[in-house]
């Protein structure tokens, strides 16, 4: 039986304040509990391809242990960082170059079609398929075949 922490009172196992002073009590230290336990391969498919968020997804992917041995979760990670890739380009390099040509919207064009391809790669990853993307794909199978 637990004793109080302030006033050395016993208390009961999952008391959480002590009856006679009501000081609050300490947390037991359970066993550890992976923080991506409940994040499936499916969610984690379709988080790599976020615009803008989705390279967060795609590195605790390749970081983890947990999904180390997936290699479709880890090939829409890679992809998802490619994709992500192409996305700073188009905001740093194609943009900023092609800003005193407004007459002529290439770096909205390429936006577009990035964010589609985002979008498709999110239904293609929550129906559960690997789809190479142009480029992209072929960038991804061989940073996976390299592990």
């Amino acid at each position: 039986m637990p004793y109080c922490s302030q006033c050395g009172n016993q208390v009961g196992a999952g008391d959480a304040f002590c009856g006679k002073c009501g000081a609050r009590q300490p947390l037991e230290a359970g066993p550890y509990v992976d923080p991506l336990s409940r994040f499936t391969p499916r969610t984690a498919s379709i988080c790599c391809y976020i615009p803008g968020i989705g390279w967060v997804a795609s590195i605790i992917v390749l970081a983890s242990p947990r999904f180390r041995r997936d290699r479709a979760l880890r090939f829409h990670a890679f992809q998802g960082l490619y994709l992500f890739v192409a996305w700073l380009l188009d905001d740093w390099v194609v943009r900023p170059w092609w800003q005193p040509m407004a007459h002529f919207p290439l770096g909205g064009i390429i936006r577009l079609v990035l964010l589609v391809m985002s979008v498709f790669m999110m239904v293609k990853a929550a129906h559960r398929e690997t789809y190479h993307l142009p480029l992209f794909g072929e960038l991804a199978q061989r940073s996976l075949s390299e592990e």
